[in-house]
């Protein structure tokens, strides 16, 4: 044999094998696709699991789209009991003893869509029909045949169908009839139990079919298991996954697999939970690299060695399509190591390989430079660690010649420094998964220039890990790695970075000016985010992902804009993961349900909108106002309390004065009409006693005597202004002795009456005073209107009520007698 071609062992003295048991996932994930296929609302969601109940709940919300209730004892399901959940599309009762089903159990839940009933007790496939429904689940129940109910053709959208029974040994040709038309892609059937007899066409006739997983023993009826080889062969299916196949020390009698080699549409081939030896894997091998396979995977595989000399496989004269193969959770229960002894011929095209769970600690010399299509490795959930890996007995020529990818994941990896240095080896390498390693932060880090790709999620690190990575790489996960916070500083590091995942954090706060200009994708979920500002995420201007759910949210106006603006289709966990948790008034309430207006939290919108609001509402008002002679009624209202204020300040300067009169009234002539019709019949009338030149000067005297005379003894000075007034010489000369009085004496003892306007134009020089005194002071407007009339009467009234006649007249004249004579000699 050929040097290029010697056989080696593989894997002794390299490889301890650990017994690990791994359930079976595909329920897990045909769950969880329903759960994401269906569910929308927190508050759509009701586990009743493990309640001891005995029927359906009452009480159910209407609202309810997820009901789990299984482990309970619930024996039957009708109609009535989910007549009102129409939007319940995820319905789970396993584990229930469930004997019976009624055809009309789910005629009032038209979005039904999964539902699983497994491990129960019915006796009979349910003659059931939803017409929304997208994934079955009927294993493990007792039923004794197979036969589908006609019931089951109106299932237009059923995309897969998992059917088992216990007591079910048999499939029959017209089992599967009511299934021609209908789209199942996806179809598990058996439950694990040895079958006794398979009738050749059964599964034939499900055309649509595009994988098949039949959990089945065929241990002693290889002949039976050939017939259904040839039937899946007609579906055209491409992936095949057989679960149990072999029970443990089966003996295989043939070859039960030599039909995979006339099978031209088979991609996908799975063994899963099953037992297999040495000898059986030989054969086995040869029909798949024989055959169309290109993706072979052993799943929880327990192996056994039945030959001398372990596993040997030799090159084979034909072209070999197989590309992938995957080995995940290998189990062994011999006292030696297993021996794998084969030509890396075999494998000159594989591209993708999973050597996983099996307790490797030791990674083989020559897997590292014999293997020269491989793209992608992965070695996850070993014993691995820096020493195992690069083992210092191995000398290579070369090193992953065309490696891309590469997993360590859950190993014993710990040096960050030392394993970004040995990957500079891999010179292709662009992606390295080092998550749930136990890595430190030992020194710097020289990492390869085309490495793209960094996972580092699930080590502690914090948030220092930064400064260790590569400005070329372009994706980075930090996932659950102890970061508290992040800044723009650190990020700018990575002008290349398009995906960003920082899950699982304690990060409380996304710096407002973030700026990454080329991040397609950001995760930021499960932090202790309390709200995102909108000026980070105007930082991101490509952003196609992002995750942001599971953070305690404060419903408020910071997380407004986030409900309102924000592209929801841009979020792979709205709405179910994004819940309030402050103010408690909202707590657990969903964020897409926090209702706040635009208007209450912007506040340039609310300028925009309260100022011409302000403007309509003054307008308004001053319009009514003015209509309504508010300026008038203003007027008298401040000369009122003007009046109120300066009688309090004057009343400490009038306590020793007496007055003989309420007011003297100075007026011209001409207005005499108007004194003797309008005011003192007036205000005579309501008891006050007035002063008039016409009737009350002293006959004899001089004239500005009795001018100084009367203004003294008056309470008040009314002066009836108009035009008239303005051209009257001693009508000045009252108002200059007046006003001389009131700075001396009383402040506020002038009060001037508007009888008519008197334009500015027509007021002479010489009462320029009366201009400045008429700008400072406040005077009373005679009305036409009769009712206004009524409020002036009120308003001057209430001036001279504080004037006091039953004093005697005090000499208060004295105080000007000395400017008299000055007066004097000027006229």
């Amino acid at each position: 044999m050929s040097t290029q071609s010697t056989n080696v062992v593989l894997l002794i003295g390299t490889i301890v094998i650990i017994s690990l048991m791994k359930p079976d996932c595909t329920a897990v994930t045909e769950e969880y696709n329903g759960f994401k296929l269906c569910v929308t609302s927190r508050r759509g969601i009701k586990d009743l699991s493990h309640r001891n109940l005995t029927d359906v709940p009452s009480n159910l919300s209407n609202n309810t789209q997820y009901l789990d209730i299984s482990y309970n004892l619930i024996q039957s399901l009708n109609g009535a009991q989910f007549s009102r959940l129409f939007q319940l599309c995820f319905l789970k009762v396993t584990h229930c003893g469930l004997q019976e089903i009624s055809p009309t159990a789910f005629s009032h839940t038209p979005a039904l869509k999964f539902l699983n009933i497994s491990h129960n007790n019915l006796h009979v496939i349910p003659d059931i029909s939803v017409k929304q429904l997208e994934i079955l689940d009927l294993g493990n129940n007792l039923f004794t045949s197979y036969r589908i109910p006609e019931s089951f053709q109106n299932f237009s959208h059923l995309d897969l169908l998992s059917i088992g029974s216990t007591a079910a040994p048999s499939v029959s040709y017209s089992d599967f009839d009511p299934l021609m038309n209908v789209p199942v892609h996806h179809l598990v059937l058996g439950a694990g139990i040895p079958w006794k007899n398979y009738e050749s066409g059964s599964l034939a006739k499900m055309k649509s079919l595009q994988k098949v997983s039949i959990r089945a023993s065929f241990c002693g009826n290889f002949r039976m298991f050939e017939n259904v080889l040839v039937d899946l062969n007609v579906t055209k299916a491409k992936s095949l996954r057989f679960i149990a196949f072999f029970p443990d020390n089966c003996q295989v009698n043939g070859d039960p697999f030599e039909n995979l080699r006339t099978m031209p549409f088979i991609q996908n081939l799975t063994i899963e939970n099953t037992w297999i030896n040495s000898s059986f894997m030989e054969m086995f091998l040869k029909n798949v690299w024989l055959s169309s396979v290109y993706d072979l995977s052993f799943v929880n595989m327990t192996y056994n060695e039945d030959t001398p000399d372990g596993f040997q496989f030799h090159t084979l004269n034909h072209t070999i399509n197989v590309s992938s193969v995957t080995f995940n959770g290998i189990n062994h229960y011999q006292y030696k190591y297993p021996t794998f002894n084969m030509s890396f011929e075999a494998f000159s095209r594989l591209t993708y390989l999973k050597f996983s769970g099996t307790g490797m600690n030791i990674l083989p010399c020559r897997v590292m430079s014999a293997l020269p299509s491989l793209e992608t490795l992965d070695l996850s959930d070993n014993l691995l660690s820096e020493s195992g890996f690069w083992w210092i007995l191995c000398s290579h020529t070369s090193v992953f010649p065309k490696l891309r990818q590469l997993s360590l994941s859950k190993n014993r990896f710990r040096s960050l420094s030392i394993i970004s240095q040995k990957m500079n080896e891999m010179k292709t390498l662009e992606s390295l998964d080092l998550s749930f390693n136990s890595i430190s932060l030992d020194g710097d880090c020289s990492w390869p220039a085309g490495m793209k790709e960094l996972n580092l999620g699930n080590n502690n690190l914090g948030n220092s890990v930064f400064q260790y990575l590569s400005s070329n790489f372009e994706r980075i996960d930090l996932s659950k790695t102890g970061i508290t916070a992040i800044t723009q500083e650190a990020l700018s590091c990575f002008p290349k970075l398009t995906h960003l995942k920082l899950s699982s954090n304690s990060i409380r706060v996304i710096p407002a000016d973030l700026s990454l200009p080329t991040l397609l994708s950001l995760y930021i979920d499960q932090n202790a985010i309390t709200s995102i500002p909108r000026e980070a995420l105007g930082g991101v201007p490509k952003i196609q992902t992002l995750s942001a759910g599971s953070n305690p949210f404060v419903c408020s106006c910071d997380s407004h804009w986030f409900v309102a603006d924000f592209n929801k289709s841009l979020l792979l966990d709205w709405p179910l993961n994004y819940t309030c948790s402050t103010p408690p008034s909202f707590a657990g309430l969903q964020l897409s349900e926090f209702k706040t207006s635009e208007l209450s939290c912007e506040t340039g919108l609310q300028v925009a909108v309260a100022l011409p609001v302000i403007i309509v509402i003054s307008a308004a008002i001053g319009l009514v106002f003015y209509k309504y002679d508010g300026v008038w009624y203003t007027k008298m209202l401040w000369v009122w309390i003007r009046m109120k204020r300066r009688g309090k300040k004057c009343s400490n300067l009038m306590k020793n004065a007496s007055f003989s009169h309420h007011a003297f009234i100075s007026y011209s002539h001409q207005d005499s009409d108007w004194v003797d019709s309008q005011l003192l019949p007036s205000m005579e009338g309501a008891g006050f006693s007035l002063c008039t030149h016409e009737r009350d000067f002293v006959p004899g005297e001089w004239i500005i005597d009795n001018i100084i005379n009367c203004v003294e003894s008056s309470y008040k000075t009314l002066f009836v202004l108009s035009r008239h007034f303005v051209q009257s010489e001693w009508c000045n000369y009252e108002l200059f002795f007046a006003q001389h009085r009131a700075i001396s004496v009383q402040r506020d003892s002038l009060v001037f009456i508007l009888l008519e306007p008197i334009p500015a134009d027509c007021i002479p020089k010489k009462f320029l005073r009366l201009r400045s005194i008429l700008r400072q002071q406040t005077y009373l407007e005679w009305p036409n209107n009769e009712r206004k009339q009524q409020v002036f009467w009120r308003s001057l009234k209430s001036m001279l009520h504080m004037a006091d006649k039953s004093v005697a007249l005090k000499d208060v004249a004295l105080a000007i007698s000395d400017k008299v004579a000055l007066l004097t000699d000027d006229l």
